[in-house]
């Protein structure tokens, strides 16, 4: 990997046609001391953001029985125009990916892979696609099997298992600022994270490194990098004007990313696909 030190330029895009969000539950109340108008009213900001950048987005009703909801990246990984469910030992949280797949199949019509590997468990924040490989993380959310499911189901593309250290999902830590470009942080678990990433890699990525372990959570799309505001990281803000030559927006999302990897957590992409892989 090459650490970015002089202006970095997105290279091809990250095409994207469609988007699916979850509004925000009255439920949600109940995971901690947040301002759950503020939260609701940035969560509609990032909404009409999303649509700015080209995207179709698909709102889906708030589900009360499903608090967390909202966070609509951990039910499903989305490649090739098919779906890997996620699995977890949450019910709360299964629940949320089985109602993902009613919706995938039914409203979508997106085929759904069903690796059918028993002891796997598997959270969409933990896969990181760079367009070229997957990188897996192996966390508190997801083991190696759940990492094997990843691999049949998509078996055009390398994936790698990556140990994850702390607490997060792997996109907490990491996440695609460009083409073939790594936002990551000096924070000692990401520092760990990507040193591995380096060695296990199937291809080479630059990487922009950020003062704020939070930032490095960010959405690359239609050649546009999202990222959080100044206000919430100061320092990585003055550093991503500095170093990535690309278009750029920023939003504030300190109230409804308190519960989640951040940017990517609220979303789950649809890229644009030539056609869908049969299974």
């Amino acid at each position: 990997m090459v650490s970015c030190g002089d202006t970095l330029q997105a290279g091809h895009t990250f095409c994207m046609s469609r988007l699916i969000l979850d509004r925000i539950s009255e439920s949600l109340r109940q995971s901690g001391e947040f301002d759950y108008v503020k939260a609701k009213q940035q969560h509609q900001d990032f909404c009409t953001l999303l649509r700015d950048v080209g995207l179709d987005v698909i709102e889906l009703p708030p589900d009360e029985m499903l608090p967390e909801g909202v966070f609509v990246e951990n039910a499903s990984i989305i490649c090739n125009g098919v779906a890997l469910i996620s699995k977890s030992d949450n019910l709360l949280r299964q629940r949320e990916a089985d109602s993902m797949e009613i919706v995938l199949k039914k409203e979508l019509d997106i085929p759904v892979v069903n690796p059918n590997i028993p002891n796997a468990l598997l959270d969409g924040g933990d896969v990181l696609f760079t367009g070229r490989e997957f990188f897996v993380g192996i966390s508190n959310y997801t083991n190696e099997d759940g990492a094997k499911s990843v691999a049949v189901a998509f078996p055009e593309y390398p994936v790698t298992p990556i140990k994850v250290s702390g607490n997060n999902r792997l996109k907490y830590y990491v996440t695609m600022a460009g083409s073939d470009l790594l936002s990551v942080s000096t924070s000692i678990y990401c520092q760990e994270i990507i040193k591995r990433m380096e060695r296990e890699a199937s291809f080479k990525y630059h990487t922009i490194t950020l003062p704020e372990e939070h930032a490095a959570n960010m959405l690359y799309i239609n050649g546009t990098l999202i990222h959080r505001s100044p206000r919430e990281i100061p320092a990585s803000y003055k550093v991503i004007k500095e170093k990535i030559d690309t278009p750029s927006r920023s939003i504030d999302i300190s109230e409804f990313g308190k519960f989640s990897n951040g940017l990517t957590s609220a979303c789950l992409l649809l890229r644009r696909w030539k056609s869908i892989r049969n299974i």
